[in-house]
């Protein structure tokens, strides 16, 4: 295998459990793994050799919600000023009439998006799969992975319970049990690789109480349980889905999800703001995860997600971006800085400090995604999975006194400079290395341009309403 040597760096922030610290130190990797970490490492040569004089090494961020096939539903203007439900009913009209090569495109883009942001492994909950298209969506999504050199996290989502049936999706954005049940078993035997440092895992993902069947929940966590992978759903996000569950099941969100086999360790949630003291510790005394998605929570008005409360219970929490739609980008390094603002806003001096929010992107996160054996800090027998910043840039002058904070406090709109997933080098110069970025932004594009005329043609809505383009 390739072996990589990363030297002189003006620190490595290794996230360990003792959050050792290197400046000047250097680290050395065998295929995936890292060898050796510090200061005076037994390494001098490998077959690729960085000299990190000036920048800062941090281990890869994680990301453990998104939507990947959204990115081609930013900024538009009648999903900008809504909350969640009327959201998704805007949005359900346009997604209806993606392509397989839609799911590519946007995989392309949203996952190019997280590389540049510090982002080594993703997870992503594809759920929506429109009549009439190919079944097999999820595959472009892991054939983009695959070529950009991220460590993927594909969770095969499901909707069953369409308006006709009480739900909030349209009819054709749904599938039977049947169908839904066939491909995920097809998409784990496929793809899930269970081996430490396996590029690909799967998960099984229907996607929220007011969507799916409680049949499909309960034969959902059979399968996922059988082929002994996670679990992952909606949960908690808005009051309107507390109410949803209320009225049509007698039980609040979580009892409901524990009366259909969704509580246990193996088991992550997305968004969970509105659960109550007793529900939080419970999934705490589980081992439940939460990915928890500041910037989403806060364009849909869903509320501030309760992390004190969480992580004193014990619950793993971990950072997502969402959607790209909820959000209007995949920048992770971006939701770190998102989740220290808002929750220093909310709690003040007892919120936890800009280094702290730095460990939810990455151990916190691996955690949720149960992957921490390998992946989440760098340590020997850990990944070579890590971002880059080089700090004699501008935006930087000024601030070089704390270098584990430093992403974190000092903005949002930056790239970082280097990403490296598994020992390879995939963003360079801020860059995505194996990849024509101009080429795909057009190609991207013109495929959302197409999605969105397409279903205006379809519905007479005039998805501009008078702003940008209008």
């Amino acid at each position: 295998m390739a072996t990589l040597l990363i030297r002189n760096a003006r620190n490595i922030i290794t996230m360990d459990q003792g959050r050792n610290t290197y400046p000047g130190g250097s680290l050395y990797a065998d295929g995936h793994e890292i060898k050796a970490i510090g200061l005076d490492i037994p390494y001098d040569t490998a077959d690729t050799v960085i000299d990190a004089t000036g920048k800062i090494v941090y281990p890869g961020l994680i990301n453990t919600h998104h939507h990947l096939y959204q990115t081609f539903t930013r900024n538009i203007p009648w999903a900008q000023d809504v909350e969640l439900f009327d959201w998704l009913l805007t949005l359900y009209d346009i997604w209806r009439h993606m392509r397989p090569e839609d799911v590519y495109l946007s995989a392309m883009v949203g996952l190019g998006e997280l590389l540049k942001t510090g982002c080594t492994t993703a997870s992503d909950h594809f759920y929506c799969f429109p009549n009439g298209i190919s079944g097999e969506l999820i595959d472009e999504e892991i054939r983009a992975a695959a070529e950009l050199g991220i460590r993927f996290f594909p969770t095969r989502g499901s909707m069953n319970l369409g308006r006709s049936q009480g739900g909030l999706p349209p009819d054709e954005v749904t599938q039977s049990m049947e169908v839904i049940l066939k491909d995920t078993q097809r998409v784990i035997e496929t793809y899930h690789d269970a081996s430490k440092f396996g590029m690909v895992r799967v998960g099984v993902a229907p996607c929220s109480p007011f969507s799916v069947s409680e049949d499909l929940l309960r034969e959902s966590a059979v399968l996922a349980r059988s082929y002994k992978v996670r679990m992952h759903t909606h949960l908690a996000e808005t009051k309107d889905e507390e109410n949803f569950c209320l009225a049509t099941k007698g039980l609040r969100p979580l009892d409901y999800m524990e009366r259909t086999g969704w509580l246990g360790n193996d088991v992550w949630y997305a968004h969970g703001i509105h659960f109550n003291d007793g529900e939080i510790h419970r999934m705490g005394a589980c081992g439940c995860g939460v990915a928890h998605c500041p910037s989403s929570n806060m364009k849909l008005a869903s509320g501030i997600f309760p992390l004190a409360d969480m992580l004193k219970a014990g619950v793993h929490v971990g950072l997502g971006v969402d959607g790209s739609a909820s959000n209007d980008a995949s920048n992770l390094l971006g939701e770190v800085r998102q989740a220290y603002l808002l929750h220093k806003l909310s709690a003040g001096k007892q919120s936890p400090s800009a280094a702290e929010s730095l460990w939810l992107g990455t151990v916190g996160s691996s955690r949720v995604l149960g992957w921490e054996d390998a992946i989440g800090s760098l340590e020997v027998g850990k990944a070579a999975d890590l971002f880059m910043i080089d700090t004699r840039k501008l935006e930087y002058a000024g601030a070089l006194f704390d270098d584990t904070a430093l992403p974190v406090v000092t903005g949002i709109s930056q790239n970082v400079d280097m990403t490296i997933v598994g020992g390879k080098v995939v963003v360079k110069d801020g860059q995505l290395f194996h990849v024509n970025e101009q080429r795909l932004a057009v190609s991207a594009q013109a495929a959302a341009l197409r999605m969105l005329e397409t279903a205006a043609k379809h519905t007479g809505a005039n998805y501009y309403k008078q702003r940008g383009r209008g």
